[in-house]
């Protein structure tokens, strides 16, 4: 099997080769990293801290 390359891949790419390919983890690890690395991301890990969340949004 050849590896992919994933740095040269955008993100839309990327999201694409992960959606084709389920089971390459290190694919779908290298995109969680490109996510969680955008600025804003806020973590909630609760309902409550959820609907809060949407609720800034929102008003």
């Amino acid at each position: 099997m050849t590896q992919a390359d994933y740095q040269s891949m955008d993100e839309k790419q990327l999201r694409n080769y992960v959606k084709q390919n389920p089971d390459d983890e290190e694919a779908f690890q290298y995109f969680l990293n490109i996510i969680r690395a955008k600025p804003g991301r806020v973590v909630v890990s609760t309902d409550e801290q959820f609907e809060q969340e949407m609720r800034k949004r929102i008003n």
